[in-house]
Parts: structure tokens; sequence; C-alpha cells
């Protein structure tokens, strides 16, 4: 059994909640709350289709610090403020993941942030954690 090891996206909710952005164990990552958030400016950018690509740039950036990648994903838990953002929301998801097909569940949800239209908990197999 391989060490656990903690990813982190630097935001500061992290260390003040006892949270990790990601998690890598076993030849599993785990890569959960992952919200359009851009950290890089502190803004979340306009618009369901706006904050999903930065959402699967954060994802991707972690998958990246655990050594996997997008094309790992097996599983996806997706969370939607609204079904009205759920066209826009899916169809950068289909852009994302067509060809790789993971397994995928949809909730409508209240998110912590009313200006956050997505948020994504999504599970890989990779060699990273093997």
């Amino acid at each position: 059994m391989n060490a656990r090891r903690l990813i982190t996206s630097g935001s500061p909710f992290e260390k003040i909640y006892a949270y990790s952005r990601a998690v890598v164990q076993d030849g599993f990552v785990f890569v959960a709350g992952t919200t359009g958030y851009d950290y890089a400016t502190s803004t979340l950018p306009a618009g369901a289709r706006e904050q999903t690509l930065q959402l699967f740039a954060n994802a991707a950036a972690a998958f990246a610090q655990a050594g996997a990648s997008l094309t790992d994903v097996v599983r996806v838990r997706m969370y939607i403020s609204g079904a009205e953002h759920y066209e826009t929301v899916m169809a950068v998801f289909a852009e994302t993941f067509r060809g790789i097909d993971p397994a995928c569940t949809t909730v409508e949800a209240g998110l912590f942030d009313p200006e956050i239209v997505v948020e994504m908990d999504m599970d890989a197999v990779s060699d990273a954690g093997a």
C-alpha cells in the first residue's frame, strides 16, 4: 500500500477547513470540491461556460500535480446551482470528456456561494498512486 499524498490548489480554505484539493493513494486520484474560481486572479468568471472551463483547468492542474490527467478520470459527481445551467455545463463536459466518457452523476444543488454555478468531484485511476 502506498503512502497517501495530498495535493493543494493553494486555496486558503484548504488549511482553514482541513481538506485537500486532491488525494492520491493506491493508484487512485480523488479531486474534490472543484469550482471555476480562478486562483491566479482571485476571481470567479461570469457565466456557466466560463466557470466550467476554469473548473476543468483547475482540475487538470490538480491531476497534473498528482501525476495524472483528465484522461484518467473514471467518475464525476457534478453539482449545478440551477437547471438553467445544465445544457451549458454539459456542453463543456462533452467537449472535455468525449472519448473518455466517465461515469457521471449530476445534481441540482444550492452551492455555498450564490455566484458559483458548478462544482465537481472527480475520481481517476492512474499509475501515479500505484
